[in-house]
């Protein structure tokens, strides 16, 4: 959306959406310069994995091509690192 409000056709840039995103964090008291656009796909895999998405359905949507390159954001693989019974698990 442009200030006046009209509809611009083109997409936003990726400085764009980083700027946005920035912007929020600041309002939020969060450092700004820990996040960027890809925050927001990155919080997209790791919510929607973990709430037992279709891991590919969730490839569909962002558009990953390897299930390697998905996996990256799956929290899930590291809730045993470093855990007390990791020996036997």
């Amino acid at each position: 959306m442009r200030k006046g409000g009209s509809v611009n056709p083109d997409r936003l840039s990726e400085g764009s959406v980083a700027s946005v995103v920035k912007r929020y964090a600041r309002a939020a008291g969060l450092d700004p310069e820990t996040f960027s656009g890809h925050s927001l796909r990155a919080g997209f895999v790791i919510s929607a994995l973990e709430a037992g998405a279709d891991l590919l359905k969730v490839m569909d949507v962002t558009r990953h091509r390897e299930v390697k390159t998905l996996k990256a954001y799956d929290r899930r693989a590291k809730t045993f690192k470093n855990h007390a019974g990791r020996g036997f698990l």
